[in-house]
């Protein structure tokens, strides 16, 4: 992707300037908000430009309220929390468009701050309709994308809103998830050892198609690891997999052996009889090599896969997770993973945690702080490994 314009290439003084956000943050039943890694995720960007003497008018989703204007996903809570983080009042507008957001954004001085309400209240936003967007345009002499996260839609704040905006850059955040997810996995330091787990080989599989031409390991968990499993003639139990998948599993183990690449896959397993996700319980539990019984399923990497995969990140200079190892979100079948985050954290190399569920992985465990860099993108992480082009960072001016 050619290199795009970022804040730092901009004057904002005395400028409106529209920045895309991403504070789709998870809220509890009385709407706290319960993780603000993405309002902290977007604080380098806004403090530049309150510096700069910007006036800043920020945008976001929140949920998925189809159009509808429902109170319980107000961004009034975030409003609060980013006062606090910032440390000085934030103007909260109840629109985002129209009279009362072009009233509220006009009255902004130099350096003041302002939210606009959630962008998904109009079902505009998502189907990127034309008018929508030119509303978003008259609330900005500048915009400014730092929503890496929805930066694979081309929506009417992430692409519709740059035709109606001349000068049109990149935040902080997007400059380094950009650096980080392209410039370091694209050539990257080496040995370069990709970890891939979570549920499905069908959402991963271009992403190891592509990474396998730049990778000299890639090691494969979750339940993404039984469908490996099947195409290898083993039997995998109740356990979760893709069986109409094998073929494509097939094809990546033949890729990375013609390759040259070490293709590393769970040697034991931990099974469970009977699960409950929602209360958090397993039933009766063991570690087991090669085929899994009937009526029963696994759900963490075993204490050798764990020694092997650990070996294999050691000595890795650079290193990238996506998806964790097994069900961490039961404590019974955590370990796997956070053996894992562990060994990331404490490697020498530049680690990359690829968004989604390994961050969630790697905050439960305790190692988040070790780590080089998290993506904010779910989504958008994994189609930006596979090449794919962006169109919310495609729609900003190139250097």
């Amino acid at each position: 992707m050619a290199e795009v314009k970022t804040v730092k290439d901009v004057d904002f003084s005395g400028k409106k300037v529209f920045v895309r956000v991403d504070f789709n943050v998870p809220l509890t039943s009385t709407c706290e908000i319960s993780d603000d890694t993405r309002i902290d995720a977007a604080l380098p960007t806004i403090q530049f430009l309150i510096e700069r003497n910007a006036r800043v008018v920020l945008a976001s989703h929140l949920g998925r309220p189809k159009g509808e204007k429902k109170p319980e996903l107000s961004l009034a809570p975030v409003a609060r929390a980013l006062a606090n983080k910032l440390k000085k009042p934030i103007v909260f507008a109840k629109d985002c468009i129209g009279p009362e957001a072009e009233k509220a954004v006009n009255a902004l001085n130099n350096g003041d701050v302002l939210l606009l309400e959630n962008l998904r209240f109009y079902a505009e936003e998502e189907k990127n309709v034309s008018e929508f967007a030119e509303s978003l345009a008259k609330l900005a002499d500048i915009y400014v994308n730092d929503a890496f996260g929805t930066a694979h839609r081309a929506h009417g704040s992430t692409e519709g809103i740059t035709h109606f905006v001349d000068t049109c850059v990149a935040g902080l955040l997007i400059e380094k998830e950009l650096d980080y997810l392209g410039e370091k996995t694209s050539a990257p330091e080496k040995p370069f050892t990709v970890i891939l787990g979570g549920a499905k080989v069908s959402d991963k599989i271009k992403v190891i198609d592509t990474l396998l031409e730049k990778a000299d390991t890639i090691i494969i968990g979750g339940a993404m690891a039984y469908t490996f499993a099947l195409a290898n003639g083993k039997k995998i139990g109740d356990s979760l997999s893709e069986p109409d998948k094998v073929d494509v599993a097939q094809a990546a183990m033949d890729k990375a052996k013609l390759k040259g690449v070490q293709f590393l896959l769970p040697v034991d397993t931990m099974i469970v009889d009977s699960l409950d996700f929602g209360a958090k319980t397993v039933g009766n539990t063991q570690i087991i090599e090669g085929d899994i019984p009937d009526g029963w399923e696994g759900v963490d990497i075993g204490p050798k896969s764990t020694a092997l995969f650990k070996e294999a990140i050691a000595s890795a200079k650079t290193i990238l997770w996506n998806g964790p190892m097994g069900i961490f979100e039961i404590e019974a079948c955590s370990k796997g993973s956070f053996a894992v985050a562990e060994s990331v954290a404490n490697s020498n190399g530049t680690s990359i945690i690829g968004g989604g569920d390994s961050v969630k992985a790697i905050k439960s465990s305790g190692y988040s702080d070790k780590v080089t860099f998290m993506s904010t993108g779910g989504g958008a992480s994994l189609e930006f490994l596979e090449g794919k082009v962006l169109p919310g960072v495609a729609a900003l001016d190139k250097k």
